[in-house]
């Protein structure tokens, strides 16, 4: 089994691992210890099987060129009957857009028709907690909800990951994305 994740800026990333680190601290989740080297992310698809090789060619072609995406996360969520708190990204043009078009250009290794990470199913998001039961699931929806702020982040990386079994999922290819560069109003762009 296969996923492409993205990641975010640095920051943003340091963020969500301290909150991992607290709800660990505080018993309410051990998401964070479950698969060795955990970052947080949002997955943007999974593949059952995939030619790794070919796959790996096609990923690192079509990323040269991508630029970061923009994102805000200012709510929690959870998914019916699973026990998964979650921080959700505004639905945004920019990223919407981002996940239809790699599910376009990838289109061909598709071999899950029923995966959640389709366009059409997508629901954004970046897991903060799993498999909790009802009275976790409250504690961390209580903790959370007062100590996360609003979070400006940007999807900064996107990786392969392969799922080995259900504590060993390793990065196989990463790529960063290009930073937008912005001028001041005064200067013009060159």
């Amino acid at each position: 089994m296969y996923g492409i994740v993205a990641h975010f800026d640095q920051v943003t990333e340091e963020y969500i691992k301290t909150i991992w680190k607290e709800l660990s601290e505080l018993s309410i989740s051990t998401y964070a210890e479950e698969v060795r080297d955990r970052r947080p992310h949002f997955t943007l698809a999974s593949y059952n099987r995939l030619d790794e090789e070919a796959f790996i060619r096609k990923f690192a072609k079509f990323f040269e060129s991508k630029f970061e995406v923009s994102v805000e996360m200012s709510s929690l969520g959870t998914f019916m009957k699973t026990g998964l708190l979650f921080l959700a990204p505004t639905p945004t043009i920019g990223l919407l857009t981002f996940h239809e078009i790699y599910h376009q250009t990838f289109a061909e290794f598709a071999d899950l028709p029923d995966s959640m990470y389709h366009p059409k199913k997508w629901v954004p998001h970046c897991t903060l907690a799993n498999r909790l039961s009802s009275e976790n699931l409250n504690e961390a929806l209580n903790y959370c909800s007062q100590r996360i702020e609003k979070i400006q982040a940007r999807i900064a990386e996107v990786s392969i990951i392969k799922m080995i079994n259900h504590s060993t999922v390793p990065i196989i290819h990463s790529c960063y994305l290009r930073r937008q560069v912005s001028y001041p109003s005064n200067r013009p762009a060159k």
